[in-house]
């Protein structure tokens, strides 16, 4: 396997409740967050605003048990399935995609 990073050294991951497949979180990741999240089964990723790698619930406690990790066909994209403790989103929402795009709920 060789995932495909970008011209920043990051590949897009999007993480997903284990149990109900639903969409968490999307997030970054860079060689050293993908290995550090395939050794310790925790979600790992590099934070683009404050350059540096966080594991999710560092801070919060919130934190991502990873139950499997995939790649998409291009070999750019990772999916990881996680037990997530407490909420996804640091809005304090389960996931990050709560909000509806309103012209689609108009219909």
């Amino acid at each position: 396997m060789e995932i495909k990073f970008n011209k920043d050294g990051l590949v897009p991951a999007i993480v997903q409740d284990f149990k109900t497949k639903e969409v968490l979180m999307l997030a970054y990741m860079n060689q050293e967050a993908f290995n550090l999240s395939v050794k310790t089964k925790k979600g790992t990723y590099f934070s683009r605003s404050r350059n540096r790698i966080w594991v999710k619930g560092e801070t919060s406690g919130h934190y991502q048990h990873i139950k499997e990790m995939k790649y998409d066909c291009d070999c750019d994209t990772i999916l990881l399935l996680v037990e997530q403790v407490g909420a996804a989103c640091h809005t304090g929402n389960y996931s990050c995609f709560y909000r509806d795009v309103e012209k689609f709920n108009k219909e």
